[in-house]
């Protein structure tokens, strides 16, 4: 009997066969393998819905255990920093201190207040969204980076916004916008409001840690949701008309974009009028190229000695300057 070698040739009908169980095969090993309680959006976002909070004594403001169906997480925020609640961390809790203008002890007292009011603000089901970035925790549990939404709103948003935190920290482009600028300014306007109301850190030193904000934050509506609607993928938008929590929303309301632009469009201001330390900031706004951020700016950084220190404030640049100039006494 010869030894014949079995041919290797296949023909069409062949390997069409072949292909068509290669790929059942590999429908079968997706099909198989576990699925996450979080469902990937476009762009890598992770969305977890119906988190719960996790008591842990290693939880603070800005970072905390939570539950997301069977499985535990440690999320960080991302773009604040809450102050620590103990003296664990020292270098970090003076340099916290520092920027608060206060004393260590007082910045530990900012600290468990704004625990507190992240675990009150947490005590209903939130939703989180992730890129399960490392954020490097001293927890053997790995820690993630993470947006919350809570009812109230975005919650590094409302702990800035109520003075308990402060916007610095590691950045990202919140789902559905292009940049991170957008939120980094809506978080510098919510911090310049807390300043100015003397509330959470900024008040601590006269009583006035867990006074919460009273004032609306303009910003929020007229051009952050504004531009955040206009921006917002598919998915976004249809999260916002099912969930009882709009995604990304600020913290207050005020009015409309229409109704902003024309309540200011009717106001005007007459150069050489306005004191550059006693201005209101609807005064300020009224200034052609003066918006909500650049107003709050300006209102933080005084007192000023004349008007001529505008180029001291942040976004007052040479040309910005001599537009803005003439209308300060």
């Amino acid at each position: 009997m010869s030894n014949v070698v079995p041919s290797c040739r296949f023909t069409a009908r062949g390997l069409t066969q072949l292909r068509y169980n290669i790929g059942l095969v590999a429908f079968a090993i997706v099909c198989a393998a576990p699925v996450d309680v979080g469902a990937r959006e476009p762009k890598g976002w992770i969305v977890l819905k119906n988190c719960r909070l996790i008591s842990n004594p290693a939880n603070d403001g800005d970072s905390f255990h939570a539950s997301a169906g069977a499985r535990e997480y440690i999320f960080r925020l991302y773009m604040v920093d809450a102050p620590e609640t103990d003296e664990m961390n020292p270098a970090r809790l003076v340099e916290q201190a520092k920027y608060f203008a206060i004393t260590v002890p007082q910045a530990i007292e900012v600290g468990l207040a704004a625990k507190e009011f992240t675990r009150a603000q947490l005590s209903e089901s939130f939703t989180v969204f992730t890129h399960m970035s490392d954020a490097m925790g001293r927890s053997k549990l790995e820690r993630f980076y993470a947006f919350v939404q809570t009812k109230a709103g975005d919650l590094g948003e409302e702990l800035v916004r109520n003075g308990l935190a402060r916007n610095y920290g590691f950045k990202a482009v919140p789902p559905g916008l292009r940049n991170s600028r957008l939120e980094v300014e809506k978080l510098q306007q919510f911090e310049a409001e807390a300043k100015q109301e003397k509330i959470g850190g900024w008040g601590v030193s006269a009583g006035r840690l867990n006074i919460h904000a009273q004032k609306p934050a303009p910003f929020s509506v007229f051009a952050a949701e504004k531009i955040a609607r206009s921006q917002a993928s598919p998915w976004m938008n249809s999260l916002s008309r099912n969930s009882a929590t709009p995604a990304f929303r600020s913290s207050s309301t005020t009015v409309g974009p229409v109704d902003a632009k024309k309540s200011h469009a009717k106001e005007k201001i007459e150069p050489g009028r306005i004191d550059i330390n006693t201005a209101t900031e609807k005064e300020l706004k009224m200034i052609p190229g003066v918006g909500p951020v650049l107003a709050s700016r300006i209102i933080a950084a005084r007192p000023f000695r004349s008007a001529d220190d505008l180029k001291k404030v942040n976004g007052i640049g040479d040309k910005k300057y001599a537009k803005i100039r003439p209308y300060f006494q």
